[in-house]
């Protein structure tokens, strides 16, 4: 194993107590189960690719850190905007106290507000639609299906988008996944902005909603993902909470009692970044030992809930994990 870097020695020398001693904890853990062989799951729910964590987590997917990806679909399609879009976002610091109004002229300029960061309308989501509809149309043609995903990782390696690329592609994490053809899985897809305007096509009769493969397939396709590669046991590794956790983390109990596969091994390892009130009337907020009256963590399954901001605490974790 290569020697650690200064961010890592840094985070070694002062996170010694609370959620500082978990971000280590949890790091480490992380780290062990990579060195068993392990597979690791990754969830990003909220707006990291926004949040630019590209940035380093392409890195972990180029350097085989991460096996298998649930993210919610504004992460999946932002990631690709951010690359095509960087220098027309806005970047508003004073966004606590924005009046109604001002939230208002920020619509009437095309600018999309995500916490401290405007996405252009036009530059964004537009320059993705004129080339994602031709990818959407052509698959319809020759009756062919896919899930999102698979259609924004032909978009990317397709080269269309290169011409306005405005960071550089190995900050790209969507790229680094569709490289290396990373299995992933994107529930509720159709409330980001891609799915809405593949939906306004459906209902203006320019396509067919069977051409995109839908969640319940997304399930299937992780069940047999799951089967195939748990024989040392699978992580769990969740940015915030949601629809990008709380989907995935439920094929083991799915397995194990509905198909009656009592042979299914638990998520060997789970953490979850969180800053949400901890509280069993709130699934993003419970406690991972809850996760075990539900048939989805193991008694002894290692377990970290790292009650923080995801965008300062993943990186601090990628970056140990990178040697860095």
């Amino acid at each position: 194993m290569k020697s650690k870097g200064e961010i890592s020695k840094f985070i070694e020398k002062y996170f010694l107590h609370f959620n500082a001693a978990t971000l280590v904890d949890a790091a480490k853990g992380y780290e062990l189960q990579l060195a068993g062989g392990s597979k690791m799951l990754v969830s990003l729910a909220g707006a990291m690719s926004t949040a630019e964590l590209g940035k380093i987590f392409a890195e972990m997917i180029r350097q085989d850190k991460v096996h298998i990806i649930s993210c919610t679909g504004a992460n999946l399609e932002e990631d690709i905007m951010n690359l095509v879009a960087h220098s027309h976002y806005k970047r508003v610091p004073n966004y606590r106290d924005l009046t109604p109004q001002q939230e208002w002229e920020l619509l009437e300029r095309g600018l999309n507000r995500v916490t401290d960061t405007c996405i252009p309308e036009e530059e964004a989501f537009r320059r993705l639609q004129k080339h994602i509809f031709k990818i959407w149309k052509d698959a319809e043609e020759t009756k062919e299906r896919y899930f999102p995903h698979e259609f924004m990782y032909k978009l990317l390696l397709s080269g269309v988008l290169e011409e306005y690329y405005e960071i550089d592609i190995k900050y790209s994490w969507m790229y680094a996944a569709a490289k290396a053809n990373l299995p992933m899985v994107v529930p509720g897809w159709e409330d980001s902005t891609m799915g809405n305007i593949f939906a306004s096509y459906v209902m203006k009769g320019e396509l067919k909603a069977s051409t995109m493969k839908s969640g319940v397939e997304y399930m299937t396709f992780l069940a047999d993902w799951y089967t195939d590669n748990s024989e040392k046991g699978i992580g769990f590794f969740q940015i915030g909470g949601g629809i990008a956790g709380d989907f995935p983390i439920c094929v083991v109990p799915m397995l194990y009692q509905d198909l009656e596969r009592t042979d299914t091994p638990f998520w060997n390892y789970f953490c979850q970044i969180s800053d949400s009130t901890t509280s069993y009337g709130s699934y993003s907020g419970a406690v991972p030992n809850e996760k075990i009256t539900w048939g989805k963590l193991d008694i002894d399954t290692p377990k970290f809930i790292i009650e923080s901001d995801a965008t300062i605490v993943a990186p601090l974790i990628f970056g140990y994990l990178l040697d860095m």
